[in-house]
């Protein structure tokens, strides 16, 4: 009789993630080979089909699900097993790789090192004070469907999605931080900035300066349009919000800029748009089998401490 062992269950939820034998070969750095035998070992051990073919892609079957959804579980509990015995499940000092896409970056980073949880200088702490968890810091600023996949490099990954967009998949754990509004950005003096609150008509006809194809501000720009029955000139494609904001100020477009996050510019007035979702989440994404190390817990509760220190304190 053939058994199932973590190798097998990790090689199905990873091929299950990813759609082919060739890309989970990449993500666990082995052969695609390898990563074949080790399905037909599995299957060996079930007596019903695991995977299918869909096409180009590599697909799990109704039991394939099944079984990858208990392999996180599996993974969990062997996760647990490890750190309770080499004590690393409690060292408060513990290294944490974070990534964050740029705006976020930028207001949350300086606050988790200004809180203390992270060992920037050693050399300085007091004798006697305990470490905080050595944070990692990283920029990864991609489409929105490319966020989960980044867990597989990072502890933890602040990403964003729109509000009315799908949520994160089921293959990563997350931790809300933000439900942020996005404002129109317009020069100081520009006749919109007289008014509140903007509506889809009132922009519809202006310049615009947006993101690229496939981040997630797109979709309300195109809501934008569609609302004001108008199609929107889209004149410069920036994703680094403080450009973006340097460009509106030199009376280029305007843009969507986020209420709390985006740094402020003097010669720049953020506007309210009515008749459109204009929210956008911002999440901690993470696998469930980081959780149990205090480090990652300790640096998940600083990042929600500064979600409110953002949100309490923006202009």
């Amino acid at each position: 009789m053939c058994f199932m062992d973590e190798r097998q269950l990790r090689v199905l939820r990873e091929v299950g993630e990813l759609g082919s034998v060739t890309a989970a070969a990449d993500a666990l750095f082995v052969t695609p080979s390898a990563i074949s035998q080790q399905l037909r070992l599995l299957q060996r051990s079930i007596p019903v089909p695991l995977t299918e073919r869909d096409g180009r892609r590599v697909v799990l079957t109704a039991a394939g699900q099944a079984l990858a959804g208990a392999a996180a579980d599996v993974e969990l509990a062997l996760a647990r097993a490890r750190h309770a015995v080499d004590e690393f499940i409690d060292q408060p000092n513990g290294s944490v790789s974070i990534a964050a896409f740029h705006s976020a970056a930028a207001a949350f980073f300086p606050l988790l090192l200004k809180a203390g949880s992270a060992d920037v200088c050693p050399q300085v702490r007091l004798a006697g004070e305990k470490a905080g968890p050595r944070l990692r810091l990283h920029d990864e600023d991609v489409p929105q469907d490319e966020f989960p996949a980044l867990t597989r490099e990072y502890d933890i990954v602040l990403a964003h999605r729109l509000d009315h967009a799908v949520g994160w998949p089921r293959t990563v754990a997350v931790a809300p931080l933000l439900r942020e509004p996005l404002d129109v950005a317009v020069p100081v003096g520009h006749p919109l900035a007289s008014k509140r609150m903007l509506t889809p008509r009132d922009v519809a006809r202006e310049p615009w300066i947006t993101v690229h194809d496939g981040f997630p501000l797109m979709a309300t720009i195109e809501a934008i349009g569609a609302a004001a029955n108008h199609r929107l000139d889209l004149v410069h494609r920036v994703n680094e919000f403080t450009v973006v904001t340097e460009l509106v100020a030199a009376g280029a477009g305007l843009a969507l800029i986020p209420r709390w996050t985006a740094r402020r510019h003097p010669r720049v007035a953020l506007r309210p748009l009515r008749g459109v979702h204009t929210r956008r989440h911002i999440d901690a994404l993470y696998r469930p089998e980081h959780t149990p190390r205090r480090a990652v817990q300790t640096t998940l509760t600083h990042l929600h401490q500064a979600a409110t220190t953002i949100r309490t304190t923006a202009p």
